[in-house]
């Protein structure tokens, strides 16, 4: 009875030794509280999305044709630049019935089955498919699962399918994730208590996957969706082969039920967006940080420093973030997490574009082509800056100042130091941690850099430094 006793506690020291080593800071190097998130096995990431990033493409506003076969001509050139993931707006046809502006919105769906003739025809998609996948690529398709435009045949056929106004009992216009009415028009909102619907609605989505060959969805408006229709869904479209699953939406419950491995990082892009106008500091991540380890229990997020609701709405990246918008476009590649590009940004693209007319992106200098083809390359052949638990997680390095953000990300013996001025003006960093220490080649200096412990180091406004192992 007593050797039990003893060996129960001595069980219970060794395990609260553990737990309090883990807890502490070794070397200046800070603990990650997001390890807990990403450690966490995957159960729907294919494998070819481990260190993969997403790239935007706005079909109506890519060339002056705006067709799928006019894009098709820069397949080549992105994958140059290292593009992997290709995200479609929606190619649907678009509903005419309260319809916004002379072409409306993508998201006004009219038959999830059909491809909008103003981009071309499902021969035309079907040799786009067939040209991306020749050179490797990945394509996923924008869904829209909240609701239809207003010539969708379910609308006639089958009314019961669309939520109805309690007094009036007439179909109402889309609704956002708190159910409140908005500006949505010209979308009629889905009854997702319709169990017919929801059969149908899997059904749309299974064909595109195994009868097209797409690699998948982005899943707009997803958090507005009951999540037990997700539970139904999701599986039904992995049986058919491993895909990719992007729902827009930052709802802990979306990634921790298990269906979805990654999710929108809402919070990190307006946090940078703070930052960028001095209202934030670059230490506020690590509170951010916090919040990520208490609310998701697995996956990862998509950093992003721009999309098409951003660009249209809020303003391109260089108009929000100014001349720090390639600073965070780093720590958007190289942060916890997978990244994610616009279309245009890559010019760059200064202006917004038109949402609901013709408003073609001007192609010509490829101004950052270069830097997301090293980082992407980067990202690549660098375990530790792979996505989710496949990648090394992220160790915050103390620079002493507020407003300098340096980590350190290993895996498997790869190892990458990035540290980064995220304010408009010089700052000085020091740091004393000896897992640094050690060559790395600089991916933008193209150069040899030795790091010691107890250096001192000064970066320019919005200057971003980027360390491999060698």
């Amino acid at each position: 009875m007593q050797f039990r006793v003893f060996l129960l506690l001595f069980t219970f020291i060794i395990w609260f030794a553990s737990c309090k080593q883990s807890e502490q800071t070794t070397n200046g190097l800070v603990s990650n509280t997001m390890e807990s998130v990403t450690t966490k096995t995957s159960k729907t990431l294919p494998d070819w999305a481990k260190n993969a990033n997403v790239y935007e493409v706005n079909i109506r506003q890519y060339t002056k044709e705006g067709t799928f076969n006019a894009f098709a001509e820069h397949l080549p050139r992105l994958k140059k630049m290292g593009v992997d993931i290709l995200w479609l707006m929606p190619i649907f046809p678009i509903s005419e019935t309260k319809r916004k502006g002379p072409l409306g919105s993508y998201y006004a769906v009219s038959d999830f089955r059909k491809v909008n003739p103003e981009f071309g025809t499902l021969a035309d998609v079907r040799a786009l498919i067939k040209k991306i996948h020749a050179l490797d690529m990945k394509i996923v398709l924008d869904w829209v699962p909240n609701h239809t435009g207003w010539d969708h045949t379910w609308i006639k056929e089958h009314p019961d399918y669309y939520v109805h106004d309690a007094k009036t009992d007439t179909i109402v216009h889309g609704r956002d994730r708190d159910d409140k009415i908005t500006d949505w028009y010209d979308v009629a909102e889905l009854n997702y208590d319709n169990k017919a619907m929801r059969k149908l609605m899997i059904e749309d989505m299974k064909y595109w996957i195994a009868e097209e060959d797409v690699d998948g969805y982005r899943l707009d408006c997803a958090h507005s969706v009951h999540l037990d229709f997700w539970d139904e869904a999701t599986p039904e479209l992995y049986k058919i082969k491993p895909i990719f699953l992007l729902p827009e939406t930052n709802e802990p419950s979306f990634r921790n039920s298990g269906n979805f491995d990654l999710t929108y990082g809402w919070e990190w892009h307006h946090l940078m967006n703070d930052i960028a106008k001095g209202k934030k500091k670059a230490s506020d991540l690590d509170k951010m940080f916090e919040e990520y380890a208490g609310k998701y229990k697995r996956g990862f997020t998509m950093q992003f420093t721009s999309n098409h609701d951003e660009n249209s709405w809020n303003g391109s990246e260089i108009e929000r973030m100014k001349d720090g918008y390639k600073a965070f476009a780093v720590l958007a590649a190289t942060f916890d997490g997978m990244p994610l590009i616009y279309s245009g940004q890559e010019e760059p693209l200064i202006k917004r574009l038109e949402f609901f007319d013709k408003d073609e992106i001007k192609w010509g200098s490829f101004e950052n082509a270069e830097m997301y083809r090293k980082l992407f390359d980067l990202k690549h052949r660098n375990k530790a800056l792979w996505n989710g638990e496949y990648g090394g997680p992220l160790q915050k390095i103390d620079a002493a100042n507020d407003h300098v953000y340096a980590f350190l990300r290993s895996k498997d013996g790869d190892k990458v130091v990035v540290m980064i001025n995220l304010s408009d003006q010089p700052q000085n960093l020091k740091f004393s941690d000896e897992n640094v220490e050690g060559a790395y080649s600089s991916l933008f200096g193209n150069s040899t850099v030795t790091l010691k412990s107890d250096m001192e180091m000064k970066l320019k406004p919005w200057e971003y430094i980027v360390l491999e192992a060698e």
